[in-house]
């Protein structure tokens, strides 16, 4: 029975890190879509007449963050994020029926 409860605590505390881990990683990107919401609108209002939007200094700032806020995500999400189970399951399907069709026809 105490080998249970310690090993209910032990998953306790790894959920519990896992929940501070999720939080923050949502956290900062809430704060990177009201930063980079509050920088176009004061890009767009500065903006001279004829003069257009699209340069990159208008989007330094997200990008550099974003590469920042996406090494958050693999962080806290791990490889899965990209190359998911799901992903395999579905490649090794999609596979095995492309070599199927392959042999039978």
């Amino acid at each position: 029975m105490e080998n249970f409860e310690n090993n209910f605590e032990e998953r306790y505390q790894y959920a519990q890190k896992r929940v501070k881990r999720l939080k923050g990683f949502y956290s900062h990107l809430v704060v990177y879509i009201l930063v980079n919401i509050m920088i176009v609108f004061l890009n767009i209002r500065d903006l001279e007449p004829g003069e257009s939007y699209f340069q990159f200094e208008n989007f330094f700032t997200a990008f550099f963050w974003g590469i920042g806020l996406l090494t958050h995500a693999v962080s806290v999400f791990g490889h899965h994020l990209i190359f998911g189970k799901e992903w395999e399951e579905k490649k090794i399907k999609e596979l095995m029926n492309k070599d199927k069709q392959e042999r039978w026809e």
